[in-house]
C-alpha cells in the first residue's frame, strides 16, 4: 500500500509469538515439523487478523534443508546435503514478468559461478488464505543450485549472498505484490516457508510441510500481529536468520548509521564481492527484515550468530551490572564498532548449525523454553504451547533481561547464559585491546571551573540567541538551583512556531516522539541502570573487522561538555584524533542575493569545510557559533548539525569523525536532545553556562548556589532531562539514540526537510531557508539594534501582555465565566469570536481552516443540542489531581446530559455508585486504567459504562507520574488502596503492554471483567498514530481517542508540554485515513480533544473523523479556573486543583455551568450544521471534502502550510467512514462460561462448591468472568473464602485469575504465563508443579512476569520462580514465590511479598509501601537492591510470626519442598531473611500510630 493522505506505511509496527523447537542431538524429525506448526497455532491469539478475518497479518517456520523430500520429490540425483543450495522465491504471478526473472537469476548464477540444477513450482493450496492475502500472492517456486567449485559451509552461505543480492539489486522489481520478487531465502542450510496467513493456514497452504520426509532438527517460528491490514508476504516472517517478536525503536538511525557505513565495508571473506553487497538493508522491509540482514551480514562476515547477536542487542552492562571484567571488555570494544538496536525484543535465530534465542536488555518480551529428559525443547513466547508429560521434563526456565542461549546441532550442547558469554568475551583480548588502546584525557568529565561572564557583551549575545527573561526565570533558574526540569501544567495554548509572529528558535518546529501500544517507554528514574549516556568518538567505518585499533576511542560518559572539557578536546595533541573548529554563521547583508540564498550558500560552504578537514585526517570537528564578527549572524544550530551529517554520510565518511556543538543556542532539555537526535556526538552550550554564572554571581537563583555548583546542577538537569526523552521511546542508550532523528516536523517546508533532516516526517510543510533566515536575522537586528537594559519577556510559558500570544487570555476567560454563570448567549459569542477568528493572528492548525459553500438547511431541521451532547467526554482528571468537589461537579453535570465523565487514574470511592436522592449521581462512566491501576478493582471495573487504557496524555506522553507523600490524604489513600502519607508512582508504561498484541490482551482481560461496558484506549497525537490506531482496532477496542499535545491539566515537565506530540488535527486525519483504508473504521468510534474551546472545534474534529469530543482544561476553566498555571503547587486559588481544605473553601463551580457551557457549543455545532446542509451529526462525520485552507491569510510564515494530507479523503463508501458496527467481543466459548455453569448456585447462596477442569495456553484470563459476577452481586467484598474453588491441570494462558474476586480458590497443577493475578482483588491462587513432575520446583520457572500488577487484595502462593517485575505496584495482596527475576516489588506500595530464594537485579525501585521478606542465604541481597527508598532491616518478633504464617500457608497449599526445609530448621533459616522496609511507609506507619495514641 502506498501513501496516502498522511498515511505512510514506513509507520507501520509489528509484534508477534516467536518460538522453536528441536532435537538437541540434531536427528532430523518430521515430528520437528509438526511441533513447530502446533506451537505456532497455539500462538494463534499473538496474531491478528484485519478485516478480512481469513487473512492473517503472517506467519511461517524456518527449518534445514529437508534432503529427503527434496531427493524424493525432484526425481533426479542432488548432490551431498551442504554442497546444493535451495532458494524460496516470490516471484511475479505474471507470466512474462515471472520468466524475465528466472531468466536474469539464472544469468547471475552461472556470473557467480553457480548452476542452476532445477526450478520447482512450490505447490500451494491458495483457497486456504484469505480474498486480500490471495490477491497479493506471490507465484511462489524454489531454485536449486550447485557451486561450481567445491564451495561449503560460511564459504558457500557468502556466495550465496551475493548472488541474492545482486539478484534483487538487479531485478528492479520491488518485493511487494503479486507481481514482486522476493527471496525468502537462499541457502544452503536452511529454507524459509510462510506468508501472508494465520498459524493453522501454514500447513494447508503449504502441504510439502505435511509430507513424512519433511525433516529437520529445528523449526524456528513465527505468527505475526501487524498494526495494518495491507497484505506483505515478504513483511512475514521468519526471515532468513532469525524471528523477532520486537520493536527497534532506534531503527532510523540504526539505518542511517548502516548506509554511512556501506562505503567502508571490507572483509577478506568476501573479498571485492562485497560492494555487490550494498545496500545491506532491503528497502521497504521492516525493522525486523533490516536487523536480519545487518545479522546476516556480521555472521557471514566471519563472526559466529551468536557473537553477532550479542553486538546487535548487548545486555545492558553498566557499573551497576555485576559482571567479570572480561565480559565487560567484550561489550565496551563492541559499543565503538556498533551502536544497539534497541528496543523491547525476544529473538529466535539459526543459521542451521547453532540455534539460540536473546532477549532484550529490559526483559520486555516474554521468553519460557523447556528441555525433556531425551533432549527435546521448546522454546516460546508462552509456556504451554506443547503438551509435554509432567515426568519428561527435566528443565522449565525462561530468559532474564539481556540473557541468551545456545544450542550447538553438531554436538547437541546447551548453553546457558553465562556460558555463551564467557564463550564470546574470551574469544579474543577484548578487555585488554580496551584498557590498551583507550585514550585517556587528563581531568575529562571531572568538576566544572568557575565561568568567567563578560557583561559588557552578555545581554547582546543572550538576544542573538533568542535568550528571553523566562529562559532565565523559569528554565536556567530551575536547571540551576535544584537540578531538575522547571514544572508546568494547563497544557500549551500558544501558536505553533509557524504561526507565531516572534522570531522562534528552529527547535520549535520540531516535535519529540514517543512509544505508545507497539513498545513501552522506559522509567529513566526507578531503571535508570539501563540506561546510558556514553557515546564515544573516534569510532571506526569497517564493523566486518575486529582489530585493537577499534578500541583506540574518546570515551564521554555523557554529552553535555564543559568549557574545560571542550579545552581538553582542543588541546587532545594526538595524531590520530586531530581537531579542528568551524566557524558555523552566515552574512547579514548582500546586495544580490537573499537572506536564504545567503544561508543556504553557508551552509554548503560548511558542508564542504567539514569534508576537507575530515578526508585531511580531522576526527573532531567543533561546529562553533562562538564569537562571531557583526557581519554574520549564527546558523541555527540544528540546521547546521544536521546539514553537515546527511552531507558526511552521504560520502561515506561520518563515523570517523566526531561533531562537536559549541552553541550560544541550545539550553534546555530539547535543545540539546534535537542536537543529539541529528547527529552531534556533543554539545557545550557556552552561553547557558556563562547565564547561570551570572544568575548565581547576582543572587538571581531561586537556591542560592556557587557557580560551579549552579552549573553542576544544571549539567545533571540535562542528563536526566535527556534520559528522559530517550526513555520515552524505550531507547537505552544514547548511542542509539544518536542520529536516530525520533522527531517530526510541524511548519518546515518539505524542501528544507528533504535536503537538511531527510527521512524525518514534516506533513504540513512550511517555511524554506528564506523565513528560516529572516527569524535568525530578527535576532540578530535585536542584538545589534536594541538599546533596551531588559531581555524580551518571552509569554512561553506564561501569559504576558507583551509576550507571546495565548488563546486562553483574560477577556476569553472572563467572557466564558460570565457566560456559563448567567446564561448570556452573546457573552458566549464573544468568547467563542476571540477563539475561533484567526484571519490575522493564527495559532492552531485549525486556525487555517475554512468552510467550503454547500447549500444550507434551516436550523430546526438539525439534530437537537440534547443529543449532540451525549457526544461529549471530559477529560481523564483524577481525584487527587483536582479537588473532590470539582470531581463531583463534573461527574453529576455530564450524567444530568446524558454524556460521560471520566474518573482518571486515581480510582473512585464506591460510595459514589450509588445515585443520589435526587436522582443524580457521582459515579463516572468512564473509569480509567492507567499505569498505575491505582483502585482498579473487580468493583470499579464492573461499575463502569465505559473503561479507558490511557497509554498517553497530551501534556506528557510516554512518561509516569507520581503522587507526593503530602497529598495522599486519608480519602484519597481509601479510593486509591493505599497508605496516607505514602508516594503514589504511576509508571511510564502500562508493565502488561510491552507490545500490539498486550494491548488486545488487556482489553480481552477487561472485556471479561465487564462484558457490558465500551473499552477505549487513549492514544496522543504523533507521526504514525494511525497505524497504531488500527493495531488497537484490530484488538477489538470499540473507542479510540487521539489526543492534542497542547492539552493536559496535569503537571508535567515544560519541555514535555512544549515540545512532545502533535495537533491532534494531524493525529485524527491519519487514524481516520488509516482505519478507512483498512476496512477497520466502521468497527470503532474515533474520539478527539486537546484545547477543544468551541463548536468550531467539534465541527472540524467531525469532518475530520471523530465521533465524540473530549473538554477538559475548559472545563475546569468553567468551574472557575482563572489559570494560574500552578495546579502541581497545591495553591489553586480557586478550589480547583487543589487538595488544600482551606482553598477548596473558595470553590464556586457547579454542574449547571458545566452543562450550560456544553449547551452553548452544541448550539455553535448546530448553526455550523444548518450551514453545511447537516441534519444529524454522523452525516458529518468524516466529510473533510468540506473543509479547505482559508487562503484570505497571508501571513507571512503561514504561506508555505499545505493541508492537502489533513484534508485527504480515502475513496470508500460513505458506511465506512464511521462507526456501523460493533466489534467482535471474543468472549465466545471462554471456559468461565462453563465454570459459570456449575458455580451459579454457589454464587447465589455462598455455599462452597468445588470444580476440576483441564486448562491450556489458549484458555486466557481464566477466572474473570467469574469474578465478574461475584462483584456485580456482592461489590468488593465478595464471597466467604473458598466459596468458588477450582482446580485446574496444564498450562494457564495470560492473565490467569485476573480481578480475582474475594471467595474465588484457583488451584492449578502446572504452570502459570504473565500477569497472574493482575488486579487481584481479593481470591487465592495456588500454583505447583503436577505431581508426577521430577524436577526441582524452586530451581525451575512456574510463572511469568508482571504477576500481581495493580493487586489489592487476595493471596498468591507459587511453588516455583517467577519472572521479571514479581509484584509490581501491588497494593495489598500477599505473595509467596521461590525465585524471581529483576525490577520485583517495583512501585510496590502495600502487600506482602515473600522471597524464598534469588532475585534479580532491582529489588525495591519505587517501592513506597507494603514489606516483603527475601531470603538470602549468600548474603547478597543487598547489591540486588535499588536502595533510594527502601532499608532492609533485621527481622522483629512481629515479623518473624507473620513470615513463618506466611510460609506454613505455602506449604499447606503447595507442598513445597523448599519450605518445608526452612519451617523444620526455622531457628537457624530465619536468620537469612532480609526484611524490606520502605522508608515512607516506616514513616506513615510512625505517625499513624502516634496519631493512634496521641
Amino acid at each position: 500500500m502506498k501513501a496516502q493522505g498522511l498515511y505512510n506505511p514506513q509507520n507501520e509496527h509489528d509484534a508477534c509469538g516467536v518460538g522453536f523447537v528441536l532435537n538437541m542431538n540434531g536427528n532430523r524429525e518430521h515430528t520437528i515439523v509438526e511441533k513447530g506448526v502446533k506451537v505456532l497455532c497455539n500462538l494463534l491469539h499473538r496474531g491478528a487478523t484485519g478485516a478480512d478475518v481469513n487473512t492473517g497479518d503472517g506467519a511461517g517456520l524456518l527449518v534445514q534443508i529437508p534432503d529427503n523430500f527434496f531427493k524424493k520429490t525432484l526425481k533426479m540425483k542432488l548432490p551431498a546435503l551442504g554442497h546444493y543450495a535451495v532458494g524460496m522465491l516470490f516471484l511475479p504471478q505474471n507470466q512474462e514478468k515471472r520468466e524475465s526473472v528466472l531468466d536474469l537469476l539464472e544469468k547471475i548464477a552461472v556470473e557467480e559461478n553457480f548452476k542452476v540444477l532445477a526450478c520447482r513450482d512450490v505447490p500451494v493450496v491458495a483457497s486456504a488464505v484469505g480474498d486480500s492475502a490471495r490477491a497479493e500472492m506471490p507465484f511462489i517456486a524454489q531454485v536449486f543450485l550447485q557451486p561450481n567449485q567445491n564451495l561449503t559451509g560460511e564459504d558457500l552461505e557468502r556466495a550465496l549472498l551475493v548472488l541474492r543480492k545482486r539478484a534483487e539489486h538487479e531485478s528492479g522489481l520491488s518485493a511487494e505484490g503479486s507481481d514482486g520478487f522476493y527471496i525468502a531465502s537462499l541457502s544452503a542450510r536452511t529454507i524459509v516457508y510462510k506468508g501472508m496467513m494465520t498459524a493453522p493456514q501454514v500447513p494447508v497452504f503449504y502441504p510439502d510441510l505435511n509430507d513424512s520426509n519433511f525433516e529437520s532438527a529445528v523449526a524456528v517460528v513465527h505468527q505475526r500481529y501487524s498494526t495494518n491490514t495491507f497484505p506483505s508476504w515478504p513483511l512475514a516472517q521468519p526471515f532468513r536468520f532469525m524471528a523477532h517478536n520486537g520493536e527497534i525503536n532506534t531503527i532510523r538511525g540504526n539505518r542511517n548509521w548502516m548506509a554511512a557505513r556501506e562505503k567502508n565495508l571490507a572483509s577478506p571473506l568476501f573479498g571485492e564481492n562485497i560492494q555487490k553487497l550494498t545496500p545491506i538493508l532491503e528497502t521497504g522491509s521492516s525493522d525486523s527484515g533490516n536487523l536480519d540482514n545487518v545479522l546476516e551480514l556480521l555472521t557471514l562476515g566471519g563472526r559466529e550468530v551468536g557473537h553477532s547477536m550479542m553486538m546487535l542487542m548487548p545486555q545492558a552492562w553498566g557499573k551497576k551490572h555485576a559482571m567479570g571484567p572480561d565480559l565487560r571488555g567484550f561489550f565496551e570494544f563492541h559499543a565503538g564498532i556498533m551502536e544497539p538496536w534497541d528496543g523491547p525484543a525476544a529473538v529466535a535465530f539459526t543459521d542451521g548449525e547453532w540455534v539460540g534465542a536473546t532477549l532484550d536488555r529490559n526483559g520486555l518480551r516474554p521468553a519460557r523454553y523447556t528441555i525433556t529428559k531425551n533432549g527435546f525443547m521448546v522454546f516460546a513466547s508462552e509456556a504451554g504451547v506443547l503438551d509435554i508429560p509432567a515426568e519428561d521434563v527435566a528443565e522449565k526456565g525462561s530468559l532474564r533481561p539481556g540473557q541468551m542461549l545456545l544450542v550447538n546441532l553438531e554436538t547437541g550442547r546447551f548453553y546457558k547464559d553465562r556460558e555463551v558469554k564467557t564463550r564470546f568475551a574470551r574469544k579474543e583480548p577484548y578487555r585488554r585491546w580496551v584498557k590498551e588502546n583507550h585514550i585517556d584525557i587528563h581531568g575529562f568529565f571531572n568538576a566544572v571551573g568557575e565561568v568567567a561572564v563578560d557583561e559588557s557583551s552578555l545581554l547582546k549575545r543572550q538576544m542573538l540567541f533568542g535568550y528571553t527573561r523566562e529562559d532565565l526565570d523559569i528554565i536556567l533558574n530551575a536547571m540551576a538551583s535544584t537540578g531538575v526540569e522547571p514544572i508546568g501544567s494547563m497544557g500549551s495554548d500558544q501558536p505553533l512556531a509557524v504561526l507565531s509572529e516572534k522570531p522562534k528558535l528552529l527547535y520549535w518546529y520540531f516535535k519529540q516522539l514517543f512509544a505508545q501500544v507497539t513498545n513501552p517507554p522506559i522509567d529513566p528514574i526507578r531503571e535508570e541502570l539501563v540506561m546510558s549516556l556514553m557515546t564515544y568518538l573516534g569510532i571506526h567505518d569497517n564493523i566486518l573487522a575486529e582489530e585493537p585499533s577499534q578500541a583506540r576511542l574518546v570515551k564521554f560518559r555523557y554529552p553535555v561538555l564543559s568549557n574545560e572539557d571542550l579545552g581538553r578536546l582542543r588541546t587532545l595533541n594526538q595524531d590520530d584524533f586531530k581537531c579542528v573548529t568551524v566557524q558555523m554563521g552566515f552574512p547579514v547583508l548582500s546586495d544580490t542575493l537573499s537572506a536564504g540564498k545567503l544561508l543556504e550558500m553557508a551552509l554548503n560552504e560548511l558542508c564542504k569545510k567539514v569534508e576537507a578537514f575530515v578526508r585531511s585526517g580531522h576526527k573532531i570537528i567543533i561546529l562553533s557559533d562562538k564569537d562571531l564578527p557583526d557581519e554574520l549572524s549564527p546558523i541555527p544550530a540544528i540546521l547546521a548539525v544536521s546539514a553537515v551529517n546527511q552531507h558526511l554520510s552521504r560520502i561515506g565518511i561520518r563515523t570517523s569523525c566526531g561533531l562537536i556543538l559549541e552553541t550560544g543556542e541550545a539550553r534546555e532539555v530539547m535543545h540539546v536532545a534535537s542536537l543529539l537526535g541529528f547527529g552531534a556526538t556533543a554539545i557545550n552550550p557556552y552561553l547557558a553556562f556563562e547565564t547561570i554564572a551570572d544568575l548565581s554571581r547576582t543572587h538571581q537563583l531561586d537556591k542560592q548556589v556557587g557557580v560551579t555548583e549552579a552549573i553542576e546542577h544544571y549539567i545533571d538537569a540535562m542528563n536526566k532531562g535527556l534520559k528522559k526523552v530517550m526513555s520515552r521511546m524505550g531507547i537505552s542508550t544514547l548511542r542509539s539514540y544518536r542520529n536516530a532523528q525520533v522527531f517530526e516536523i510541524v511548519g518546515l517546508s518539505r524542501e528544507v526537510v528533504d535536503k537538511f533532516f531527510t527521512g524525518t516526517a514534516s506533513r504540513v510543510g512550511g517555511i524554506g531557508l528564506e523565513e528560516i533566515a529572516k527569524e535568525a536575522l530578527m535576532r540578530w537586528r535585536s542584538a545589534i539594534e536594541s538599546k533596551s537594559p531588559l531581555l524580551p519577556s518571552g509569554g512561553e510559558y506564561r501569559y504576558r501582555k507583551d509576550g507571546e500570544r495565548h488563546l486562553w487570555t483574560p477577556e476569553a476567560i472572563s467572557n466564558l465565566q460570565r457566560a456559563v454563570r448567567t446564561g448570556d448567549q452573546k457573552r458566549y459569542d464573544t468568547y467563542a469570536e476571540l477563539i475561533n477568528d484567526q484571519t490575522v493572528h493564527q495559532s492552531t492548525l485549525r486556525g487555517l481552516f475554512a468552510f467550503k459553500k454547500t447549500n444550507p438547511i434551516p436550523l430546526d431541521e438539525v439534530e437537537p443540542a440534547s443529543e449532540i451532547m451525549k457526544r461529549f467526554v471530559t477529560g481523564a482528571m483524577s481525584y487527587g489531581a483536582i479537588s473532590n468537589e470539582a470531581h463531583e461537579a463534573i461527574a453529576i453535570a455530564m450524567n444530568r446530559i446524558g454524556a460521560k465523565s471520566n474518573c482518571g487514574e486515581g480510582g473512585e470511592d464506591p460510595e459514589r455508585y450509588i445515585p443520589l436522592s435526587n436522582g443524580d449521581s457521582l459515579s463516572s462512566a468512564i473509569k480509567q486504567v492507567a499505569s498505575g491501576r491505582f483502585g482498579v478493582t473487580d468493583e470499579y471495573l464492573v461499575n463502569a459504562k465505559e473503561l479507558q487504557i490511557k497509554i498517553a496524555q497530551g501534556a506528557k506522553p510516554g512518561e509516569g507520574g507520581q503522587l507526593p507523600g503530602h497529598k495522599v490524604s486519608e480519602q484519597i489513600a481509601k479510593v486509591r488502596h493505599s497508605t496516607p502519607g505514602v508516594t503514589l508512582i504511576s509508571p511510564p508504561p502500562h508493565h502488561d503492554i510491552y507490545s500490539i498484541e498486550d494491548i488486545a490482551q488487556l482489553i480481552f482481560d477487561l472485556r471479561n471483567a465487564n462484558d457490558k461496558a465500551r473499552i477505549s484506549v487513549k492514544l496522543v497525537s504523533e507521526v504514525g498514530v494511525g497505524t497504531v490506531a488500527a493495531g488497537v482496532a484490530k484488538a477489538r477496542a470499540d473507542v479510540i481517542l487521539i489526543s492534542g499535545y497542547d492539552g493536559g491539566t496535569g503537571a508535567s515537565p515544560l519541555s514535555s508540554v512544549k515540545h512532545v506530540g502533535a495537533p491532534w488535527e494531524l493525529g485524527l486525519s491519519e487514524a481516520q485515513t488509516t482505519l478507512v483504508l483498512n476496512k477497520l473504521r466502521n468497527r470503532v468510534r474515533l474520539q478527539v480533544d486537546g484545547q477543544m474551546k468551541t463548536g468550531r472545534d467539534v465541527v472540524i474534529g467531525a469532518l475530520l473523523g471523530a465521533e465524540e469530543f473530549g473538554f477538559a482544561t475548559t472545563i475546569l476553566v468553567v468551574l472557575g479556573c482563572v489559570m494560574m498555571r500552578h495546579c502541581h503547587s497545591n495553591t489553586c486559588p480557586v478550589g480547583v486543583a487543589t487538595q488544600d481544605p482551606e482553598l477548596r473553601k473558595r470553590f464556586k463551580g457547579k454542574p449547571e455551568h458545566i452543562i450550560q457551557y456544553l449547551h452553548f457549543v452544541a448550539e455553535e455545532v448546530r448553526h455550523y450544521m444548518a450551514q453545511l446542509g447537516f441534519r444529524t451529526f454522523d452525516e458529518m462525520v468524516g466529510r473533510s471534502d468540506l473543509l479547505e485552507m482559508n487562503r484570505a491569510i497571508d501571513f507571512w510564515k503561514a504561506k508555505g502550510l499545505d493541508y492537502s494530507g489533513i484534508l485527504y479523503q480515502a475513496s470508500t463508501k460513505p458506511e465506512e467512514i464511521r462507526c456501523t458496527h460493533s466489534q467482535e467481543t471474543g468472549l465466545d466459548g471462554a471456559a468461565d462460561y462453563e465454570i459459570l455453569k456449575k458455580a451459579e448456585t454457589a454464587i447465589e447462596t455462598k455455599k462452597p462448591v468445588s470444580l476440576s477442569f483441564s486448562i491450556r495456553n489458549t484458555n486466557r484470563t481464566f477466572g474473570t468472568i467469574v469474578s465478574s459476577r461475584i462483584a456485580q452481586k456482592y461489590g468488593y467484598a465478595g464471597l466467604p473464602d473458598d466459596t468458588v474453588s477450582i482446580h485446574l491441570l496444564g498450562s494457564a494462558g495470560q492473565s490467569f485469575g485476573a480481578f480475582g474476586a474475594h471467595g474465588l480458590t484457583l488451584e492449578l497443577e502446572g504452570e502459570a504465563n504473565d500477569y497472574v493475578g493482575k488486579g487481584l482483588s481479593g481470591a487465592k491462587i495456588i500454583v505447583r508443579p503436577p505431581k508426577r513432575s521430577s524436577f526441582a520446583p524452586e530451581n525451575n520457572v512456574i510463572a511469568g512476569n508482571v504477576i500481581l500488577y495493580g493487586a489489592t487484595s487476595g493471596e498468591v502462593y507459587l511453588n516455583g520462580c517467577a519472572g521479571e517485575r514479581f509484584g509490581i505496584r501491588n497494593s495489598g495482596a500477599l505473595a509467596v514465590v521461590e525465585g524471581v527475576g529483576d525490577h520485583a516489588c517495583e512501585y510496590m506500595t502495600g502487600g506482602r511479598i515473600v522471597v524464598l530464594g534469588p532475585t534479580g537485579i532491582n529489588f525495591g525501585a519505587g517501592m513506597s509501601g507494603g514489606i516483603a521478606y527475601v531470603y538470602d542465604e549468600g548474603g547478597q541481597f543487598d547489591s540486588l537492591c535499588n536502595t533510594d527508598m527502601i532499608d532492609l532491616d533485621p527481622l522483629n518478633a512481629a515479623d518473624e510470626k507473620e513470615l513463618k504464617t506466611l510460609i506454613e500457608n505455602h506449604v499447606k497449599y503447595t507442598g513445597s519442598p523448599k519450605a518445608k526445609r526452612i519451617l523444620e530448621n526455622w531457628d537457624r533459616e530465619c536468620e537469612f531473611f532480609v526484611k524490606v522496609f520502605p522508608m515512607e511507609y516506616r514513616r506513615a506507619l510512625e505517625m499513624m500510630n502516634q496519631r493512634e495514641h496521641g
